[in-house]
């Protein structure tokens, strides 16, 4: 006979919530870190008066001078992200856009508030976590993309079915070809050397894949230009500072290697929104909530605040409300646009 009773082991399945957008909430760390940015605050006041020179400092006795600067800013709401992010990211879209799928972020992007160029460099960080947090599965799947490869299937339609960047497929590929890792490496710098359908293969996989691909010459020239800048708008307000091409000549001649260079070292006492700045990075992005762009920035700055004291980090594009990195200032280039 039927029985409408439920087993007297089974419960009822709670509904999950949708796991929040970003990070975690900034009033939480700022409250957890208030001993610690204190102590760095007081790092970078004392650094001048340490017996042994702080890295960078030059052997001359410095006399620091004082400024102060009154920097606004405008951070992106969290919840205007939330929106781009599921906009900007589609399955298997790993390449740089068409002149119409811009468009239609850029439309997208009219009553939010964010800009075209916020839009396109948060894409930029959404893929970049994505491609290293799916690393693991894309590796779980390496047989049967190889079993599919064989047959006939392209890397950038394997990319579009299962959602993983394709110059990664064509590394896994290569790899379950039994080729070792210096010669993936040096066949991808030299195309030349593969046959005909890997380079082929790697021609289109690489043209459809701007997150994993071998030339990233552009964006690092643009970086060079906005660092210069900024650097340029300090000492023409009298400020004293190393740049970080004399410090990376000085610490390959010293320690063989760059060891901490960050953009800009200051040799005055530089005071930003009443906070002190021991040094400032300048970052060619906009600063996203996003956690691998955040992770690997803290790990970054805490290698200079530890040396220095608190420092600050200046976004061309922008950063997100919620963005936090424990004795670092965020700070926009809206200051800076005049200056250009």
């Amino acid at each position: 006979m039927a029985t409408d009773k439920q087993p007297k082991n089974s419960r009822p399945q709670k509904r999950q919530r949708p796991k929040r957008y970003g990070t975690t909430k900034k009033a939480v760390l700022l409250e957890r870190s208030k001993e610690y940015i204190s102590e760095v605050e007081e790092r970078a006041n004392k650094r001048f008066d340490r017996t042994e020179k702080p890295m960078g400092f030059p052997e001359d006795k410095l006399t620091p001078r004082n400024h102060s600067f009154d920097w606004q800013n405008n951070p992106v709401p969290l919840k205007d992200e939330e929106t781009l992010a599921k906009f900007v990211v589609r399955k298997g879209e790993f390449g740089w856009l068409d002149d119409d799928r811009v468009e239609e972020i850029a439309e997208f992007v009219e009553n939010k508030n964010m800009t075209l160029d916020q839009a396109l460099s948060l894409r930029s960080a959404l893929l970049q976590q994505k491609t290293v947090y799916s690393h693991g599965r894309l590796k779980s799947r390496a047989k049967a993309l190889f079993r599919l490869y064989n047959e006939g299937v392209s890397v950038v339609d394997l990319s579009k079915q299962f959602d993983f960047p394709p110059m990664n497929i064509f590394r896994v590929i290569l790899g379950e070809k039994r080729w070792s890792k210096s010669r993936i490496k040096e066949c991808l710098r030299d195309p030349s050397k593969m046959k005909k359908r890997e380079r082929e293969e790697f021609e289109k996989a690489e043209a459809a894949d701007r997150v994993s691909n071998v030339d990233q010459s552009e964006t690092h020239s643009r970086a060079d230009s906005f660092e210069e800048i900024l650097a340029d708008w300090f000492e023409s307000r009298g400020v004293k500072i190393r740049r970080q091409n004399e410090m990376v000549a000085e610490q390959r001649l010293e320690h063989g290697r760059p060891i901490n260079t960050p953009d800009i070292l200051f040799l005055d006492h530089v005071e930003i929104n009443g906070q002190p700045v021991a040094w400032i990075d300048a970052k060619h992005f906009y600063g996203a909530d996003v956690s691998f762009q955040r992770k690997k920035m803290t790990k970054q700055m805490s290698r200079y605040i530890d040396e220095w004291g608190s420092g600050a980090v200046v976004y061309r594009h922008g950063f997100s409300e919620n963005l936090f990195i424990p004795g670092c200032l965020m700070l926009d280039a809206g200051l800076l646009e005049w200056f250009e």
